[in-house]
């Protein structure tokens, strides 16, 4: 035991020499740990903010919007390849089609209509941009909302489609400020609500547009037949509409353009259907038969789009992983850089020591002896950088935090695997300088200068 302390002191000893030395042998293992932790805790950091994003969103959730189509032109015909063809009516998407989805397909659990109205909240001279926002008691479930104060709808609320309101919590903060907003009214485009709950609130990224999803922090919420029956109904045809437009009729449905590029009057009375599958094994499946049970009722007009939070989420996951993957890798290969350049200043040490390694071979230690001693060495710088490195990491994925809003993640397993390495790093490198060392024949080495 005394045997291996002494080659550890002299081991020390030969290191804290020659400082300057040992610190750039490092650097390769410091920068590579560092850069490590650093790249995992950015994955870690994504990976957490999409799993979020997917408790946020609905697990088993997908969602139905109305796409724009091109207008008919005033004979309801299209010119193609030299061929007259008749255009189909769609009716848009309406609360027929939600009727009908969750009447036809059995895997649907849930379905939440949504129609979205952009106006102004009005209250003791505050004015605030909203989305006022038509639903049922169902969407709260969907989204997993409740209320942080006051209570939801009731079924008279939305049966009888009562002028009540349900806000976001940003909405409360800047038009009832310091005040409890319950009960009280809030004018909203023309139509004074009474205010009956404030939501506790959810926050979605900035990619959730794309997937159909609204921050509803800003929202206020009113049963959907309030919006329908007090504000506007788009699936109807009115005077006002008729004057401002050309209507086309094809059957049992119109078609409205306006005279004006642009403004044409939508034909959607939704803006989005929420479908809430039972199992989330059943997503794809689900959201290919939706498609085609629209596609049958919008008599083959592409005028809805489908997507699925779950799957889109996922595969953006999959794309940061791949990315962190690269690296991960990249970072990786400067530890094995850093190996590389500990093997090169190890054996440049071994020639520089020749006499002393001659020394102590005549004074009693053996090959092995040797070899311990330099490998100590290696391992003593690698171990060393590893744990700089462990602390630049930390300090890396914090500064990357403040500067960048990214999420960073340091974990446990990070540390452990990155110091590992870098301690494998420092053996397999250490040993074929420690193995040269052993190898040199003591009496040349006497007489080496």
């Amino acid at each position: 035991m005394d045997r291996y302390l002494q080659i550890l002191s002299i081991s020390f000893e030969a290191v804290m020499n020659n400082k300057f030395r040992s610190i750039l042998t490092a650097l390769g293992i410091i920068f590579g740990v560092g850069a490590v932790i650093a790249m995992m805790a950015i994955g870690n950091g994504a990976r957490q903010e999409i799993l979020a994003q997917i408790k946020l969103v609905g697990v088993n959730n997908i969602v139905i919007l109305p796409l724009k189509t091109a207008g008919n032109d005033a004979n309801g015909e299209e010119e193609e390849s030299g061929k007259t063809l008749k255009k189909k009516f769609s009716p848009g998407l309406t609360l027929k089609d939600a009727e009908n989805i969750v009447s036809t397909i059995s895997t649907v659990e849930k379905i939440s209509p949504e129609i979205i109205y952009p106006t102004l909240a009005i209250r003791n001279g505050r004015k605030l941009s909203i989305d006022l926002t038509g639903v049922t008691e169902v969407f709260f479930d969907v989204f997993n909302q409740k209320a942080k104060r006051g209570k939801l709808f009731s079924y008279q609320h939305l049966n009888e489609g009562s002028p009540v309101c349900v806000i976001g919590p940003e909405v409360k903060a800047k038009l009832f400020p310091n005040v409890n907003p319950i009960g009280k009214h809030v004018k909203c485009g023309n139509i004074w609500l009474r205010v009956i709950g404030v939501l506790e609130g959810i926050t979605f990224n900035d990619k959730a547009e794309d997937m159909g999803l609204s921050d509803y922090n800003k929202t206020v919420f009113t049963p959907i037949k309030t919006l329908l029956i007090r504000y506007k109904d788009r699936s109807l045809i009115n005077q006002a509409s008729l004057n401002s437009s050309n209507t086309f009729f094809f059957g049992r449905g119109s078609v409205m353009i306006t005279n004006d590029e642009g403004s044409g009057v939508e034909e959607n009375q939704l803006d989005k259907i929420v479908v809430q599958v039972q199992e989330s094994t059943q997503l794809a499946a689900t959201a290919e038969l939706l498609k085609k049970m629209m596609a049958r009722r919008h008599q083959g007009v592409e005028d809805f789009e489908i997507k699925v939070p779950e799957l889109l989420l996922k595969q953006e996951q999959k794309t940061k992983d791949i990315f962190n993957i690269v690296l991960g890798a990249i970072a990786g290969i400067s530890l094995i850089v850093g190996g590389i350049g500990i093997m090169n200043i190890m054996l440049a040490s071994v020639m520089e020591r020749i006499r002393e390694i001659g020394v102590r071979r005549t004074t009693g230690a053996t090959k092995k002896d040797i070899v311990l001693q330099f490998l100590a060495e290696a391992t003593f710088i690698s171990i060393t950088g590893g744990f700089i490195g462990i602390l630049l990491g930390v300090i890396m994925a914090k500064v990357i935090t403040v500067t960048t809003d990214i999420l960073t993640i340091v974990s446990f397993w990070s540390i452990v695997i990155s110091f590992g390495v870098a301690a494998s790093v420092g053996i397999i490198f250490g040993y074929l300088p420690a193995k040269k060392a052993s190898e040199q024949d003591p009496l040349e080495s006497l007489r080496h200068d």
